[in-house]
């Protein structure tokens, strides 16, 4: 089966040797997304909150150029340098998210690229 690399200015590009997403039949893997503003590559400014939702923009932006939508998200991973945040993360995916929700797991790490707070990669199955 062919593979298609996903690619968008939207999101983050890549900071190391990997794709920002890769669509193998209907299925496309979403890579790690730390909370970085594309147009400038540094880290959100605010809150672990604003942290959350620039992880969540930046699926969000891949996925679309996948030509599909985070409600098709079918396994989403959470990585968290400080698992006292896992509140936030349930909270603000309720504003990215509808049920049925997607497959989760959430793990508790000691560090992040660049320093982040949260990471989050995903997995998506085109309806079409």
């Amino acid at each position: 089966m062919e593979k298609k690399i996903i690619q968008t200015d939207r999101a983050p590009c890549a900071i190391g040797t990997y794709s920002q997403a890769v669509q193998v039949g209907n299925t496309v893997y979403l890579s790690g997304q730390i909370p970085l503003v594309p147009e400038t590559m540094t880290l959100v400014a605010g809150d672990r909150k604003a942290q959350i939702r620039q992880v969540f923009e930046n699926l969000r932006a891949v996925a679309a150029a996948a030509g599909a939508s985070l409600n098709e998200v079918v396994k989403l991973q959470v990585f968290l340098t400080d698992l006292g945040d896992f509140p936030l993360v349930n909270e603000i995916m309720g504003e990215y998210f509808q049920a049925p929700y997607p497959a989760r797991a959430a793990v508790g790490v000691a560090a992040l690229p660049k320093g982040a707070a949260v990471e989050m990669d995903a997995i998506l199955v085109k309806s079409a």
